[in-house]
């Protein structure tokens, strides 16, 4: 079992020193009590941490700056794995400490590792001196620590270097005020902020070679090379969100979802200037990612939805435990899909697809126009990429009520979210008429997606409302919901044509 914790620190370049006297700060930091808020700096004494960090030969998780170690020493021995939030901001996750790394962290680190072995790289040895800032009543505002660094390279010859830096890292549930106040006295007294976001980036740094570096490519001039980048991106968010998933973090799974789609978008659209014998493959299995997801994702909301509707129903309109009722349904839907889920994300499948974005990204397999300017062959795909949704949409319209046209506006929407995802992706190259042509079908998508809602809340409250009767419970409530959501998809087919003609009336950006 791992507990978490959101890391919000600061860390700072001081010259090597042996640190201040008994009893009061490191004599290289200056008198922090003056600091509005602090009402005590309480000497912690001094520890030893031993830590080892893990990686692949090729350090794939420091360059997407996560790190692995096993620590020994201090109130916190054991594993951590530390994840990137923003700058000074970090989630660590612990486990106990044991000689084998846990399964639980292993799997959190798939994504980045691709399958590929993980092994000691670097040990730092740490001579911590700890100041702790009180507030009033003795309340915890900020450590404030003195390291002393030995890293060791390991493999096959040792590299050693060693230096002295400071850190200052937010208490939990103190007010991030005072840690900017701090750091600004800090400054004020002269100490620098670190160049390196961690010791194990310095550690790589001095005793090399370091992690390769994000790549920063060159402001994009051609088609494909605005495709690229955009692909970059929603390659890089599938990596970051694979162990966002796995721990349950909010709108984790959707979001993952979206950069499965967004993929599967360019790769579909803009198939005139990419090899599609090569990005085929890759497309589907994009798409089984994302039906595979779907479940975990759907159930969500969809008991979100219902639970809305139920609070918002007169309570002589609830007849029998249709809460309870609610709750045993969604329980068991969830567990399925969650177990689904991680299934796949353990798969061997999934990792073939990681490797397969790797190398797609690497060697990008573009066509003779993916060389032009960006405009007009952008412009061009996406054109056909809206007569397919004009086409469509039109079919759907077209139908009578019933089973066949909702199938139909839910072809339309997959279609409009592909259009609308491919609009963004072109935005860097064509300009604004694409990015305003995108919010365009976006309004058709989200009148499409809450037919769709409504068309799939339906088919839930029908099933809710056998296993009510079949268990001597009265049906009448989730009759009462079935018929409102069945006028919501009806004014949404009634709106369609309204929305629609917004976006028929200008069309798609011309090249």
């Amino acid at each position: 079992m791992t507990d978490t914790l959101r890391e919000v620190e600061r860390k700072y370049v001081l010259p090597d020193s042996p640190g201040g006297a008994a009893g009061g700060p490191p004599a290289a930091l200056p008198d922090l009590t003056g600091v509005p808020g602090v009402a005590e700096a309480r000497a912690g004494g001094t520890v030893t941490l031993d830590a080892v960090y893990h990686d692949t030969a090729d350090l794939r998780l420091a360059a997407d700056q996560v790190t692995l170690r096993r620590r020994e020493g201090g109130h916190d021995a054991g594993w951590h794995l530390k994840f990137p939030v923003a700058p000074g901001v970090r989630d660590e996750l612990h486990a106990p400490l044991s000689a084998e790394l846990p399964d639980e962290l292993a799997a959190l680190v798939r994504s980045r590792t691709r399958g590929a072995g993980l092994a000691p790289v670097v040990r730092l040895v740490t001579s911590r001196t700890v100041t702790r800032l009180l507030g009033k009543g003795g309340r915890p505002l900020v450590d404030l620590a003195v390291d002393d660094v030995r890293a060791e390279r390991l493999g096959d010859r040792l590299t050693v270097t060693s230096w002295t830096e400071a850190e200052a890292e937010l208490a939990p549930g103190a007010d991030p005020d005072v840690l900017r106040r701090v750091d600004k006295r800090l400054r004020r007294a002269g100490l620098v902020g670190a160049p390196s976001p961690s010791k194990l980036a310095r550690a790589l740094a001095e005793t090399g070679p370091p992690a390769p570096p994000r790549e920063d490519s060159p402001p994009p001039r051609t088609a494909g090379d605005h495709l690229l980048a955009h692909l970059r991106e929603q390659v890089e968010a599938i990596r970051a969100l694979d162990p966002a998933v796995r721990r349950g973090l909010p709108d984790s799974v959707h979001r993952l979802r979206v950069a499965a789609r967004r993929l599967r978008s360019v790769l579909r659209t803009y198939g005139s200037l990419l090899d599609r014998d090569a990005t085929r493959p890759v497309e589907a299995e994009l798409r089984h990612l994302g039906a595979a997801l779907a479940a975990d994702r759907d159930t969500e909301v969809l008991t979100g939805h219902l639970r809305e509707r139920i609070a918002a129903l007169p309570a002589p309109l609830l007849l029998g435990p249709v809460e309870a009722r609610l709750r045993l349904w969604s329980a068991a839907r969830g567990a399925h899909a969650r177990d689904l889920s991680l299934a796949t994300l353990d798969g061997d499948r999934h990792l073939a697809l990681l490797e397969a974005l790797a190398a797609l990204l690497a060697d990008l397999p573009l066509r003779g126009a993916a060389a032009k300017k960006p405009r007009k062959p952008l412009a061009k795909a996406l054109a056909k990429e809206y007569r397919r949704l004009a086409g469509r949409v039109d079919h759907a319209l077209a139908l009578p009520p019933g089973d066949e046209r909702d199938l139909a506006l839910h072809a339309a929407r997959k279609a409009a979210k592909r259009v609308r995802y491919a609009a963004q992706a072109a935005a860097p190259g064509i300009g604004r008429p694409a990015a305003r042509f995108a919010q365009r079908v976006k309004k058709v998508q989200r009148l499409l997606g809450e037919h769709q809602d409504a068309v799939v809340a339906r088919a839930a409250l029908r099933e809710l409302a056998v296993q009510a009767h079949a268990a001597g419970e009265p049906s009448f409530t989730w009759g009462l919901l079935y018929a409102g959501e069945d006028a919501r998809a009806r004014a949404c087919e009634r709106e369609l044509p309204r929305v629609w003609r917004t976006v028929a009336k200008r069309g798609a950006p011309a090249g």
